[in-house]
């Protein structure tokens, strides 16, 4: 997998998945996460994580729903999770690989980029 910064992998789009491709490594995963901020390495290395806390819940939502959009645009879709009323996490892995793709990386610089109203 080739290493980009967040400007090159937002101008890409999620291409579909339906496994039969390896997914990445985990240096692989550390080198570009290194482009990311606030992205880590869960399960092992298998997924991506971000967490935030928000100013209220309804900004979560507010966040999520824009998070949703881009989702659906690329066909990508991650986990989405709100604890407490203002913590929370996006979780992000290619499901038909069981790992990383470069999908993952498009989409967490993709929401890198939305607005969000943080505590």
């Amino acid at each position: 997998m080739e290493i980009q910064n967040p400007e090159q992998l937002v101008q890409k789009k999620c291409v579909p998945c339906e496994g039969g491709v390896d997914a990445c490594t985990v240096p692989e995963a550390n080198s570009q996460l290194e482009k990311l901020q606030g992205w880590e390495l869960t399960h092992e290395g298998q997924r991506i994580l971000k967490k935030w806390t928000v100013k209220n819940f309804m900004e979560g939502m507010k966040f999520f729903n824009a998070v949703a959009e881009i989702a659906e645009a690329d066909g990508h879709h991650p986990d989405l999770h709100i604890v407490g009323y203002r913590n929370v996490s996006i979780e992000i892995w290619t499901h038909a690989i069981g790992g990383l793709s470069e999908n993952d990386f498009i989409l967490a610089a993709k929401i890198d980029q939305l607005p969000i109203e943080l505590n």
